[in-house]
């Protein structure tokens, strides 16, 4: 596995050096996160299963921690066929495929096993077909979990409490809407900007799944946290159309499984994280609070108005039978 933080190396250099080009095919592949992470341990498992199943018909080079720039960009790079493979939040996914912004609809999901049947079911998996007709190859849904909100003004435990705060959230139609309709400031912000952000002020928080603010270490910049559980947050494998187009029936299987064997990796961080995660950032020194189901309930009349916005672009059948699915 090679990490590669910025720039390639050079296959000038190789033969310079009289050294033979080789044959193997470059699958780049970039996300917004550290290798440790769920991003990480998930492009890990996709190269571990691919590379057993293929030999050395690949050459993987990982570029974490937005080396290739912001989801958006790398989206875009698939498009283009400069590169090869991404893991990605829903947070952009909207602006190439309309229909997946359902996901991210607030108070949609009762838990995780609820989301995970309905992505793995036939309505995830005819939403992540469409991605074909866009330059993309989707092969799995991943996963980042619930959402939750930090920030360093205070503890937040009515609509009240996030009235005017300045919240970072992904570049995401949905979101907006619901922080919108909540009082607050949501502000879309490419991930690679948010540190520096909250470190200087320019925003008072940000939301993000247990699994992000413990891997990034937003404790550090961040002072409150509250478990609202708003949104939950999928995650996608995606290739590039024209990569996918060139592997031949065999490399296809090996990439399928390896997503598979991925999102399962990926799902399985969630899960620890979610049972350990709450303790962590206490122990590091967060002020923890989760909403109860009454403080849950007013958020959710709170945001009555953007519900009505998104029957406007989603078809309320399909919201009913995501929220009813068993």
């Amino acid at each position: 596995m090679t990490f590669v933080i910025r720039g390639l190396a050079s296959a000038g250099f190789l033969v310079a050096l009289g050294l033979p080009a080789l044959a193997q095919t470059e699958v780049k592949i970039g996300y917004a996160l550290a290798p440790d992470s769920h991003y990480g341990v998930a492009a890990a498992k996709l190269e571990e299963v691919v590379t057993a199943e293929t030999g050395d018909d690949f050459e993987f080079n990982h570029f974490p921690s937005s080396g290739l720039g912001g989801e958006r960009e790398v989206i875009e790079g698939l498009q283009l066929g400069t590169i090869e493979a991404t893991i990605v939040s829903s947070g952009t996914l909207a602006n190439f495929v309309p229909d997946t912004g359902v996901f991210d609809i607030p108070f949609l999901f009762r838990d995780l096993g609820h989301a995970r049947a309905v992505l793995d079911g036939e309505i995830g998996q005819e939403i992540l077909a469409k991605f074909d007709d866009v330059g993309l190859h989707g092969l799995a849904w991943g996963e980042q979990g619930f959402r939750h909100i930090t920030n360093n003004r205070n503890a937040i435990h009515t609509p009240a409490d996030v009235e005017g705060l300045k919240i970072r959230t992904m570049e995401n139609p949905v979101h907006l809407a619901a922080f919108n309709a909540m009082g607050a400031a949501p502000t879309p912000m490419a991930w690679p900007e948010v540190i520096s952000s909250l470190q200087q002020g320019v925003i008072d928080g940000q939301e993000n799944p247990l699994s992000v603010i413990v891997s990034v270490k937003l404790d550090e910049v961040q002072e409150y946290l509250t478990l609202s559980g708003h949104v939950y947050s999928p995650a996608m494998l995606l290739v590039s159309k024209p990569f996918w187009e060139g592997l031949t029936d065999e490399q296809k299987a090996a990439f399928e499984k390896g997503a598979t064997e991925a999102v399962a990796a990926m799902r399985a961080y969630v899960d620890d994280v979610e049972t350990t995660g709450v303790e962590t950032l206490k122990e590091r020194g967060m002020k923890v609070n989760e909403l109860s189901a009454d403080e849950k309930s007013e958020f959710q009349s709170s945001i009555t108005s953007a519900y009505e916005e998104y029957y406007k672009t989603y078809n309320k059948a399909l919201v009913d039978s995501i929220v009813n699915f068993e």
